[in-house]
């Protein structure tokens, strides 16, 4: 997928193509850092859960029966705690009610203790043949400080087990963390890369309201300690062929993400499960939608009214320009001319402050072709400054 980047083809794909995300809202327990709309829980009506989620990934049918599906995403919460029939379930039903594309990606999100990574076979009979594991670190001291319920050992132990069942693999670190040092995040990166698949993600520790990091006052590194690692983050990664594709997303080539991929690029997706987003375009309007946030209640209104349905807004002109811009410039390609004109029918030009523009081109911050707009990797550490200019 997109590896045929001629003029339209990219836009072709994305108004022509659909993605999927399924929200499995369990975890085993509740990081300190998550703000993600996710619970802890051991009792799971799983059949139940299962019967729920088809019903309300049926409900989108009838309106996107001329889309393919490109990408099916299981994200959380922690889906690899599904039964594997769920997921079988759901794809089965994915294929029976669209076109599915040639090279359908199917990513799954998973933790890396031994239950789970027991479960791996099976998960890659069901249909997945992506999984992306939440690492984190491989360091135990860290990994209890963030609050992971496994270790390093058992973190390492998954990988290779994944790597033995997938055809793709990706795992999830996270730096940034107060008192890391660039010696500890070197040491990290080149433990991640003596076992890396294909794809690596690289977070900074955020604090977040609401989380129990906020509550409790914990501070994530100072920004000038921050910018060093990232920096650092890119040197280690694309010296080993990583190239950031995204800024927090590395890849070797052609191993990008094509389900998070798309949707940076403006394609339409549906969600389905507790407070799923979505975008989808129907008679020239861009619809977003969630679904109901707490469990429960989705879970009511799926089995009453047969979908669990809260949200369905269509975004202004306006708004829906605004948001291609926003996930655009996270991308190493930027925002690609074709593409917004098939999808908004405008300019760059227009959409932008064009005096603004030209400051920050100056200053190397950011460049403008005939191919699009992106911004530059000295314009990464920058890059809320720089899209909030823009946008003025």
């Amino acid at each position: 997928m997109f590896a045929d980047t001629t003029a339209n083809t990219i836009a072709d794909r994305i108004t022509g193509e659909l993605a999927i995300y399924i929200h499995w809202p369990f975890c085993r327990s509740k990081c300190p850092y998550c703000d993600f709309n996710s619970t802890a829980a051991e009792d799971i009506d799983q059949a139940r859960w299962r019967e729920a989620l088809v019903r309300d990934l049926t409900a989108f049918a009838e309106e996107t029966k001329d889309r393919a599906i490109v990408s099916v995403f299981f994200g959380g919460g922690t889906p690899s705690l599904m039964d594997p029939i769920t997921v079988s379930v759901l794809l089965a039903a994915v294929r029976e009610q669209w076109r599915v594309s040639d090279d359908l990606e199917v990513t799954l999100e998973a933790n890396p203790t031994s239950v789970e990574a027991g479960r791996f076979a099976e998960l890659r009979a069901a249909g997945v043949n992506r999984i992306s594991i939440g690492v984190q670190s491989f360091d135990d001291k860290v990994l209890a400080f963030l609050g992971r319920v496994h270790d390093a050992d058992e973190a390492g132990r998954a990988v290779a087990t994944a790597a033995k069942c997938f055809p793709r693999l990706s795992f999830d670190l996270i730096y940034a963390w107060p008192g890391q040092s660039a010696t500890h995040w070197r040491r990290e990166l080149r433990m991640a890369l003596d076992m890396a698949g294909e794809h690596l993600s690289a977070y900074q520790l955020t604090i977040e309201r609401g989380t129990a990091f906020h509550r409790k006052g914990v501070v994530a590194a100072e920004d000038d300690v921050a910018a060093d690692l990232f920096e650092i983050t890119q040197d280690v990664l694309a010296g080993a062929s990583f190239g950031a594709y995204e800024v927090s997303n590395h890849a070797r080539p052609g191993a990008a993400c094509r389900h998070n991929l798309f949707i940076w690029r403006g394609g339409d997706y549906v969600g389905i499960g507790p407070g799923a987003h979505g975008r989808l375009t129907l008679a020239g309007r861009t619809l977003a939608l969630q679904r109901h946030r707490q469990s429960e209640r989705w879970l009511n209104a799926v089995e009453a009214q047969g979908h669990g349905s809260a949200i369905r807004d269509a975004l202004t002109h306006d708004e829906r320009i605004e948001e291609i811009l926003l996930l655009g410039l996270r991308l190493a390609d930027g925002v690609r001319r074709d593409t917004l004109r098939r999808l908004t029918g405008r300019e760059i030009e227009d959409v932008i402050n064009r005096e603004q523009m030209r400051d920050l081109i100056e200053a190397g911050f950011a460049e403008l072709d005939d191919i699009g707009l992106r911004v530059t990797d000295s314009g990464r550490l920058r890059l809320d400054a720089i899209t909030n200019a823009l946008l003025t």
